[in-house]
């Protein structure tokens, strides 16, 4: 086997955030609390929504769902990072970094459409109140969740499969904590033109959702300045004021992100990356359960069944 074609057998250093030790250090720390705290947020998430029966509707179908997604995006880097600064390593081999590529593409794609699905719940809810129920079907609600999952997969495989194919003959350090489409491409000796079209082409796939959000939000501006009134304001702001902060996070950072050159792209720009993959999957519980009645209830419902529970255990 040539040279230029043993990329599978080879390893790539991960700099981490920041590159300097001291700040590696304070970022392990970040990640070490964290991680169970998204998990720990959105698994509660899950299991207030699947037992209360009030909450069985398509806002909160989509909720859990978005949850899970979660879960599954801080699994795929925050562990590796946390176990590599524990062993005093930073390598990760080619199969986990493409892995690792795959599955970030794949979930925050899938995040941003069920974000999108959120949004178009929320107007049909507002602007077309009587025709909700058929509109929003709970065939309706599978659908664009499946929708989602495989849209998401299926712009994550071909940029997957087309860096897998490229050659990695001399520098391998990755200027991020995990496996990134952007500092992977600034690191081939292959020509990466195509790939790089094909990233910006999956950058275009990733807006659709956005410009799905900005739309619904519009219908929803409309709808309510054409019935003015205290009360249908609230609403308003009370069923789409959590989306919106949750999307406002999201797509902040990653525009910040990826929405500009290849060559602007520098370790220092490892950090806004922290923001959508380890800060946002945090927040996204409290957003929702603390801005929400129902959520609430629901919450402190789960926590009086299990304590009940466990004192009748005892008796």
């Amino acid at each position: 086997m040539r040279e230029e074609n043993q990329s599978s057998s080879l390893d790539f250093i991960l700099l981490g955030v920041t590159g300097q030790q001291e700040q590696e250090d304070f970022f392990f720390t970040l990640f070490f609390f964290i991680y169970p705290i998204t998990l720990i947020g959105n698994m509660l998430i899950i299991m207030a929504i699947c037992y209360n029966t009030h909450l069985h509707n398509p806002m909160y179908f989509f909720l859990a769902n978005l949850s899970l997604v979660d879960i599954f995006f801080s699994s795929v880097t925050i562990p590796k990072t946390l176990v590599n600064h524990l062993l005093g390593s930073k390598t990760i081999s080619f199969e986990g970094c493409l892995t690792q590529m795959f599955f970030m593409i794949a979930l925050g794609n899938t995040d941003s459409y069920i974000l999108a699905a959120m949004a178009y719940d929320r107007a049909m809810a507002i602007s077309r109140p009587l025709h909700y129920a058929t509109i929003m079907s709970p065939r309706s609600c599978v659908l664009l969740v499946v929708g989602s999952w495989v849209v998401g997969n299926a712009n994550a495989l071909p940029h997957t499969l087309f860096t897998a194919n490229l050659s990695f003959c001399g520098n391998k350090e990755v200027a991020n904590f995990y496996c990134d489409i952007t500092p992977l491409l600034q690191l081939s000796c292959s020509d990466i033109h195509f790939n790089v079209k094909m990233m910006y082409l999956g950058v275009g796939v990733f807006s659709v959702p956005l410009l799905c959000i900005i739309i619904s939000y519009v219908r929803v501006v409309f709808t309510v300045l054409r019935v003015p009134s205290t009360k249908g304001i609230s609403k308003a702001i009370s069923t789409c004021g959590s989306h919106l902060i949750v999307v406002s996070l999201y797509y902040g950072t990653v525009m910040g992100m990826y929405f500009r050159p290849l060559t602007s792209y520098s370790l220092k720009d490892a950090v806004i990356t922290v923001m959508y993959m380890a800060v946002t999957p945090m927040l996204n519980p409290f957003i929702y359960s603390l801005r929400n009645k129902d959520m609430k209830a629901a919450l402190a419902k789960l926590f009086h069944n299990r304590s009940f529970l466990e004192k009748k255990q005892k008796r």
